[in-house]
């Protein structure tokens, strides 16, 4: 559940830095959408969306690199 909560804040996040760079690219705002793309918002969210994601495919590993499940 952890997981789907946090994913969805992240969609919505990179949802809002999208709304955010057509609002600059719709006022001829070009440089500064350029900028908010590669250095800025944008970015961050890309770049939190592909933590999330790579954490999830870790395979449900501990942090020993371990599975915390085992026969009991």
């Amino acid at each position: 559940m952890k997981y789907t909560t946090q994913l969805q804040t992240a969609l919505d996040r990179l949802d809002n830095s999208l709304a955010t760079l057509r609002d600059l690219i719709k006022r001829g705002e070009n440089a500064a959408a350029i900028r908010f793309m590669e250095e800025g918002q944008l970015k961050e969210r890309y770049e939190e969306m592909q933590n999330i994601i790579t954490i999830s495919q870790t395979g449900g590993l501990g942090a020993r690199g371990t599975s915390g499940t085992r026969n009991l």
